[in-house]
């Protein structure tokens, strides 16, 4: 699933980064392949939506920096939306229960579902060790 839309996003990007400069037509189609990507990969209609609104007006009213190309610019406001939207800051999960702590995770078949799990399970276990090791001599 993330495979296939960096692959997406990869190949967008490449066009828009080949261009010296970038008109309003190109960005409407680079955001309208974007917004394509989003919405094969499942993301919900008015995410897709409200990212593209957030990005438009910054990548045509952006002051282009010397040392990089419009499409350069584009790329990096996608970037700062998709960190802006997935979220800015870490937050630690919280297993401080009666075990055993329940988590839920989501994702369509296929998407890692417990590759994730078993990774996050060594994770913890191997943080739990940590903490356990740290208070004692």
């Amino acid at each position: 699933m993330f495979e296939n839309l960096t692959n997406k996003f990869e190949e967008i990007f490449s066009s828009l980064k080949k261009s010296p400069s970038l008109d309003e037509k190109q960005v409407d189609e680079g955001l309208r392949n974007i917004r394509q990507a989003l919405l094969e990969a499942d993301v919900s209609l008015t995410v897709a939506k409200e990212f593209i609104a957030n990005v438009k007006p910054k990548a045509l009213g952006k002051e282009i920096v010397r040392s990089t190309s419009p499409g350069q610019m584009v790329v990096k406001i996608v970037y700062d939306e998709l960190v802006k939207l997935l979220g800015e800051n870490n937050s630690e999960i919280n297993i401080n229960a009666v075990p055993p702590v329940a988590m839920m995770l989501v994702g369509l078949q296929g998407s890692g579902k417990t590759t994730t799990t078993a990774k996050l399970a060594k994770f913890l276990e191997i943080n739990k060790k940590k903490e356990n090791n740290d208070g004692q001599p």
